[in-house]
Parts: structure tokens; C-alpha cells; sequence
């Protein structure tokens, strides 16, 4: 989750942790947008040279200043509040925000339809981890929920070492006092 404030930006994790620190590229990207207000969620990656998410250099941690944002939903900007809104309605709000795509941060293709399996199958292909397929009409919630499914790899290394973890650990995301902050605070 990246929280930007004016000048302040902080990087949060599912479980609360402030990694700000740890991702100066992401830091970087997201003080140089033309909006001084937003919070939006994704994940942190470190892409190959043919653009592939490498797990296990995200995991080495000898990767830490290359890291950088895979976004896939908003949750405010500029003083409001989208988290009501369907994710089909968000998606838009996100790509005007990273237009011009800084390096750092990048918005996840969005794709419509009933394209999973398909989806799935060129995932594997080309090694990803998985895939995360959420209901376009339904607003955000932070934390899994019965809306979103995510599909894993099972050839992936990430299954192996994290053997569905996140059936154990609630995802969190943001705090709705990070979020409501940014909004009252916004122009």
C-alpha cells in the first residue's frame, strides 16, 4: 500500500509494516506524481529483464533499490474516497493517476471478461506466480474476501515456500484512519 501526504509517503504492508524505507524507488515514483494525495494498493516486485516478476529476487533482498509497485486499485485521491465505488469505476481513477507511468510504479492491466482460465494458462507460461480475478462491480475491501479469488502456480517457487500462508494471515491493507487522513486532508 503506498500512502502519499503533500510530502510524506509511506509504504505499508498487509500486516501493518512500514517498509518505506526499504523500496526507495517506489518512494521516488510516488513523490514525483502530480498528485499530492493518494493511496493505493498493489504489490512489490522486481521484474527480469523481459519484464517477469522475480520472486526469489524480491525475496534475496539484495534487490531492495530496484523494487517496484505492480498497482492494482485506488483507494483515494486528491480528497476522495473511492473505496465505494466498483473496482470497474476505480480502475480508470488509477490509470489517470500513474499516466505517463513513472518508474516505480506501474498499474496492472485490467481485463475484462470471462477470460480466466486462458488468463491462467499464459500466466504459467510464463512462469508468474498466479493471478488474483476480482468481481468488477464490487467495491473495495481490504483483506480477502468472497469477491476475489487468487489462483496460484503450483509450479512456481513461491508455492512451494509459501504454501497457502495467506489462508493463515488476514490481509489488512490500509487502515481506514491512513485513508480517511488523505481524504480530509485533500483539497
Amino acid at each position: 500500500m503506498v500512502v502519499r501526504e503533500n510530502d510524506r509517503v509511506r509504504l505499508l504492508t498487509r500486516n501493518g509494516h512500514d517498509w518505506t524505507k526499504r523500496y526507495p524507488l517506489i518512494v521516488e515514483a510516488a513523490l514525483k506524481n502530480r498528485q499530492k494525495r493518494f493511496v493505493i494498493d498493489g504489490e512489490a516486485v522486481v521484474l527480469t529483464m523481459t519484464g517477469i516478476p522475480d520472486w526469489d529476487a524480491l525475496h534475496s533482498r539484495q534487490h531492495d533499490d530496484e523494487v517496484q509497485l505492480y498497482a492494482f486499485d485506488i483507494l483515494a485521491a486528491d480528497g476522495d474516497d473511492y473505496r465505494r465505488l466498483p473496482l470497474k469505476l476505480r480502475k480508470p481513477h488509477l490509470a489517470r493517476l500513474l499516466r505517463g507511468r513513472p518508474e516505480g510504479i506501474f498499474a496492472a492491466p485490467f481485463e475484462q471478461g470471462e477470460i480466466g482460465p486462458d488468463l491462467f494458462r499464459h500466466a504459467c507460461v510464463h512462469g508468474l506466480e498466479g493471478l488474483v480475478s476480482k468481481h468488477g462491480d464490487r467495491a473495495y475491501r481490504a483483506g480477502r474476501c468472497d469477491h476475489w479469488i487468487k489462483v496460484k502456480n503450483r509450479k512456481h517457487p513461491a508455492f512451494d515456500r509459501v504454501l497457502d500462508s495467506f489462508d493463515s494471515t488476514k490481509s489488512e491493507g490500509a487502515s481506514d484512519v491512513d485513508v480517511q487522513h488523505c481524504i480530509r486532508s485533500g483539497s
